[in-house]
C-alpha cells in the first residue's frame, strides 16, 4: 500500500485555493476545482470555497449527523506508530501488541487504559477517525517534520474515505523551545527551530527589542503549517504572582504588560494576520484564563489543593490577570482555554471585571463558570473564537462540580458555560448521554442535582451546532479542508532553513541575564592562558549531573586547561540546575524554592496549612559541595563563575554568596551562556521576574496566609509586605545581593 504522501493530486484555483486530494472526489465548475466535502456530490454550500468559512461551517452542521457532531466535542492524546507513548499512557501501552496501519505509519493498536485524566478504551487509529468520527487529538511524539506531514497525510486519507469529510486537527503543545520535556508543557523539543524558554524569550525581549518575538512567531507558523500542524497549545497569557506555580518556566514572566505586548505580536504572526487565522497560518489556543498564576501558595490545580484561585488583594484581577488576555483577544486569538481551577470567593477581596461590575465568584472551574465565559470572555472582551477545555475537567480535575455525573458536566461545560471542546478523553458515549437526557425523559425518572436546571446539563441542538460551527470554522478558515496534505521532503527543508536556527541562536544568547559581575567577566581567551579551570554540572538528578558534567567537560576542552580538582582551579565554572515537585502529584509541603539537599521543611494538611510534622527537600543533588568548591578555589585565589537555570523563582541565599559571577539562563543553550561568559557577546537580559529574597517572604502562617500576597507579583509585592521585613530602600521581597544589588524584574548587568 502506498503511503499518502506518495500519492496526493493537486488542483490550482486561479485567485483560489489549492487543492489537494488523495482518494475524495472533485468537482468541476466555473473553470474552477472544488472538494466534495459533504458527499452530496453537488457545489453545495458547504463545498464552495467562495463562501466565508463561518457559512459554511453553519451549513455543514445541519448536515453532520448528531453522532458525528458529538464526536468534534472532545480532544484527546494520540500516538504515532514510529514513536513511543509518552506522558501518562507510557506503563500502559509498552505491553500492548504493535500493530500498525500497512504503511507503518498509523498506529492501529487498541487499549484501555487509566491515567491521570480518566480511565477510556481506545482504539486503532482508523476506527477512531472512520467509526468514532473523532477528529480532534493531540500530538505529543518529538517527531521529525517529515514524519508529522506523513503522520498528518495518513490520518486525513482516511477521514477522506467517510461520507463527511472532516480533516484531522492535531493540536500540540510548544515544539520551538528548549529545555525538559514534560508531558503537557513541553511534550516535545530540539527538532524545530529552538528557542530558549518562554522565560527566556522573556528576558530577551526585556533587554532588547520586541521584534525578536516576530521572528519567533514568523518561525512557528512556517515550520509548523509545512509539517501540518495547524494548531498549537500556545501561548500561556498568565501572569506568574505566586513564585511556587509549577508552571511559570512556561510563562513570559511575572509582569502583564510585558505579556500583553508579546501576545499581541506573536498571535498574529502565528496565525497569519491579525484578524484571525488564514490558509497558511496556525491557530493559537491562548491560556488559561482568567490566569493561573494568582495560586494559593503555589498548589497547582492538577490536585485537589490546588483548586482554588485566590484573589486576596483588591484589584488584583483587572490588574494584574485579565490585561494579557484582553490583549490576546484583541490580537486575534483562536481559541482560549480556561484553568482548571475556580475563584475562591471566601478567600478573595472583591474584585471587579473590566465593566467596574463586581466579579461574581461561583465555585465552579474556569471552564464550568458562565460568568468569566460568557459575561467576562465574550460580552466584554468581545472574545468571538472557541473555548478549550484544559485536559481532564471531565474526570478527575472537575472542580466545583464534582457532585455531578459525566453527561451531566459535559453537558454544563457546552450548554451552560459555552465551551466548545473538551480535553481530556473521547467521551463521545458520555457526550450522548448528555444529547439524549434532554429528550428522553432522563429526569421524569432521575433526581435534578440540587441548584441546577435541566437545560443547564443537558445538549441541546442548539448548543451542540454552536460548538461545532466555531471549531469548523477555524478549520475552514485555515484551508483544511481544501488543502490538508503537505510535502513531507518540503516539511525538512523548511525547519532547515539556517536564519531560523541563527534567530534562534541569537535570542539564547540575548536571554542570558548577568546579576554579579566582580571584573571577572568578561573571560576571554587571554585572561584564560595560562590558567586552570575546574567545571561541573549540578542537577536534581545524580545521573543527569554527571552526563551533564561530561558534556560540560567536552565542550571545554579545546579552549580551557580543565582540572579535576577545584583547590588547583584558577576559575570554577559551575551551571546549576534546580529541579522542585512533580507537575501532576502534590508535594508533601509547599513547593520549595531554595537551592538545597535535604533541607527540612513542614509539611501540608488537606487544607494547604502548614503541620508541625516535617520532611525533607532536595532541589540539588550535591548542592552542599557547592560551598565546598567555592571555598577550594577562593583558597587558590581563584574566582567561582555560576549559572542558574531559573526555571522557578529560585532563592538564591544558598548559591550567590559564594559567586564572583553569577549568571542566569532560561532553558538557555548553554554554548550561549559559555559565549557571555568567553566574551564573546555582551550580555543584554533583563530579569522577567523577581526573585525571592528567602524563606521569610514566602511563610504562610497557620492559617494558611502567606506573608506576601499570591495574586500579586514580584515587582509589586513590597506595596503589601511587612514593614518589620523591610531595609532602608523599603523593599522587602527582591532578594539583594553582596553588591546592593536587588534581583527584581527588569534587573540585569550589562557588559
Amino acid at each position: 500500500m502506498p503511503k499518502a504522501s506518495d500519492n496526493i493530486k493537486i488542483y490550482r484555483n486561479p485567485n483560489g485555493p489549492v487543492v489537494s486530494t488523495v482518494n475524495r472526489r472533485v468537482l468541476e465548475q466555473d473553470g474552477l476545482t472544488f472538494k466534495d466535502i459533504d458527499g452530496t456530490g453537488t457545489l453545495s454550500p458547504v463545498n464552495d470555497w467562495r463562501n466565508s468559512p463561518a457559512e459554511r461551517a453553519a451549513a455543514y452542521v445541519k448536515t453532520l449527523s448528531v453522532k458525528e457532531k458529538i464526536a468534534q466535542l472532545f480532544i484527546s492524546d494520540w500516538r504515532m506508530a514510529k514513536y513511543p507513548i509518552t506522558g501518562p499512557m507510557a506503563d500502559l501501552y509498552k505491553d500492548i501488541e504493535k500493530k500498525t496501519d500497512e504503511t507503518g505509519i498509523l498506529d492501529e493498536g487498541e487499549f484501555r487504559g487509566k491515567t491521570i485524566f480518566g480511565e477510556q478504551y481506545l482504539p486503532g487509529t482508523s476506527p477512531l477517525l472512520k467509526d468514532w468520527f473523532n477528529r480532534h487529538v493531540i500530538l505529543r511524539a518529538n517527531a521529525t517534520p517529515a514524519d508529522l506531514a506523513d503522520w498528518m497525510n495518513q490520518a486525513d486519507t482516511v477521514c477522506e474515505e467517510c461520507e463527511h469529510f472532516i480533516p484531522v486537527a492535531a493540536a500540540s503543545n510548544s515544539r520551538n523551545e528548549n529545555g525538559e520535556l514534560v508531558f503537557g508543557m513541553n511534550d516535545a523539543g530540539g527538532v524545530l527551530a529552538t528557542w530558549p524558554g518562554t522565560l527566556g524569550i522573556a528576558a530577551a525581549v526585556k533587554g532588547s527589542k520586541i521584534d525578536l518575538v516576530d521572528k519567533f512567531a514568523d518561525t512557528i507558523r512556517r515550520e509548523w503549517n509545512a509539517c501540518g500542524l495547524r494548531k498549537g497549545y500556545m501561548y500561556m497569557a498568565d501572569a506568574v504572582t505566586d513564585p511556587r506555580w509549577q508552571r511559570t518556566y512556561g510563562t513570559f514572566g511575572e509582569d502583564p504588560a510585558l505579556i500583553s505586548e508579546i501576545m499581541a505580536h506573536i498571535i498574529p504572526r502565528i496565525q497569519g494576520s491579525d484578524h484571525g487565522v488564514t490558509e497558511d497560518g496556525v491557530a493559537v489556543t491562548t491560556k488559561h484564563f482568567p490566569g493561573g498564576g494568582a495560586r494559593e501558595n503555589g498548589f497547582d490545580p492538577h490536585y485537589a489543593a490546588g483548586q482554588w484561585n485566590v484573589y486576596a488583594t483588591p484589584g488584583s484581577l483587572e490588574t494584574y490577570h485579565l490585561p494579557p488576555f484582553a490583549a490576546a483577544v484583541k490580537a486575534g486569538t483562536s481559541s482560549i482555554m480556561p484553568y482548571y481551577s475556580k475563584p475562591a470567593a471566601a478567600k478573595s477581596a472583591v474584585q471587579h471585571d473590566l465593566a467596574g461590575n463586581t466579579v461574581e465568584m461561583k465555585p465552579y472551574g474556569f471552564a464550568y463558570n458562565k460568568y468569566f465565559i460568557d459575561t467576562m470572555l465574550r460580552g466584554q472582551m468581545g472574545f468571538d473564537g472557541y473555548i478549550n477545555s484544559d485536559t481532564g475537567i471531565a474526570h478527575n480535575m472537575a472542580w466545583g462540580v464534582e457532585m455531578l455525573d459525566v453527561p451531566e458536566r459535559i453537558g454544563f461545560a457546552v450548554a451552560n458555560a459555552g465551551v466548545d471542546i473538551i480535553s481530556g478523553l473521547f467521551d463521545n458515549e458520555a457526550g450522548m448521554e448528555a444529547y439524549n437526557r434532554g429528550k428522553n425523559g432522563y429526569y421524569e425518572t432521575h433526581p435534578l442535582p440540587e441548584g441546577f436546571a435541566k437545560e443547564e446539563l443537558t445538549l441541546t441542538d442548539e448548543a451542540l451546532d454552536r460548538a461545532v460551527a466555531r471549531t469548523l470554522t477555524e478549520l475552514f478558515a485555515l484551508g483544511m479542508f481544501e488543502n490538508p496534505y503537505r510535502d513531507p521532503d518540503e516539511a525538512a527543508r523548511i525547519v532547515a532553513t539556517p536564519s531560523d536556527w541563527e534567530a534562534a541562536a541569537d535570542a539564547h544568547r540575548r536571554s542570558v541575564v548577568l546579576l554579579k559581575n566582580d571584573g571577572t567577566l568578561p573571560l576571554t581567551a587571554d585572561k584564560r592562558a595560562n590558567k586552570k579551570i575546574y567545571a561541573e554540572a549540578f542537577l536534581k538528578n545524580a545521573k543527569h549531573a554527571a552526563d551533564s558534567t561530561a558534556a560540560l567537560r567536552k565542550e571545554l576542552a579545546d579552549t580551557c586547561t580543565l582540572v579535576d580538582d577545584p583547590a588547583q582551579a584558577d576559575f570554577a565554572l559551575l551551571f546549576v540546575s534546580p529541579s522542585s515537585g512533580e507537575y501532576f502529584n502534590a508535594t508533601p509541603g509547599y513547593l520549595e524554592l531554595d537551592i538545597c539537599e535535604d533541607k527540612t521543611v513542614c509539611n501540608v494538611d488537606a487544607n494547604g496549612k502548614p503541620m508541625a510534622d516535617t520532611h525533607t527537600e532536595t532541589t540539588l543533588h550535591g548542592g552542599k559541595r557547592l560551598a565546598e568548591i567555592a571555598a577550594s578555589v577562593h583558597a587558590n585565589g581563584g574566582k567561582v563563575i555560576t549559572n542558574v537555570n531559573i526555571t522557578l523563582a529560585w532563592q538564591l541565599g544558598n548559591v550567590e554568596p559564594l559567586c564572583d559571577v553569577l549568571l542566569a539562563g532560561f532553558d538557555t543553550y548553554r554554548s550561549a551562556t559559555l559565549d557571555v561568559i568567553f566574551g564573546c557577546f555582551a550580555p543584554t537580559g533583563k530579569l522577567p521576574l523577581t526573585l525571592p529574597r528567602g524563606d521569610a517572604v514566602l511563610a504562610v502562617n497557620a492559617d494558611g496566609v502567606c506573608i506576601s500576597p499570591n495574586d500579586v507579583p514580584g515587582y509589586d509585592k513590597d506595596r503589601y509586605m511587612p514593614d518589620s521585613l523591610k531595609d532602608e530602600n523599603g523593599k522587602a521581597y527582591a532578594y539583594r545581593d553582596a553588591a546592593g544589588n536587588y534581583y527584581e524584574y527588569g534587573f540585569g548587568l550589562e557588559g
